[in-house]
């Protein structure tokens, strides 16, 4: 079992900046590749970036490259979303989920495929 707790959302205007965090319970974190996905009122959940399980591959829909960074620090049990330059459509509550992959180095990009998820955080900005 695996618990996720996300943190770092808040209230942002346009063209600026948040760090959210990704914090894993366990001692096998390095076995799961991790996700971002997103949901805004009225739609549905969807895929923002994902990182394999050592950290070397990482994954971004269109929407988000260049302006959205993944990281990991499997000593900390930790993943993280560096946004910047942020729009009003990036509007929305961040998820992680945990996919594990024991030593496969790939990360999916489809929500069926991971298996824990964090209650997410609330990112909102503003024009």
């Amino acid at each position: 079992q695996v618990q996720l707790v996300e943190s770092g959302g808040g209230l942002v205007q346009a063209g600026g900046s948040l760090r959210l965090s990704c914090t894993a319970s366990g001692r096998t974190f390095s076995t799961y590749a991790m996700g971002w996905f997103r949901q805004a009122p009225g739609k549905e959940r969807e895929f923002v970036t994902a990182i394999s399980s050592s950290g070397a591959t990482t994954y971004d829909a269109d929407s988000v490259k260049g302006r959205f960074t993944i990281s990991r620090d499997n000593a900390k049990n930790t993943a993280y979303l560096q946004m910047n330059s942020l729009k009003p459509e990036d509007t929305a509550v961040y998820y992680c989920a945990a996919e594990w992959v024991q030593a496969r180095s790939f990360a999916s990009t489809h929500l069926r495929d991971y298996d824990y998820w964090g209650h997410g955080t609330q990112v909102t900005v503003t024009s």
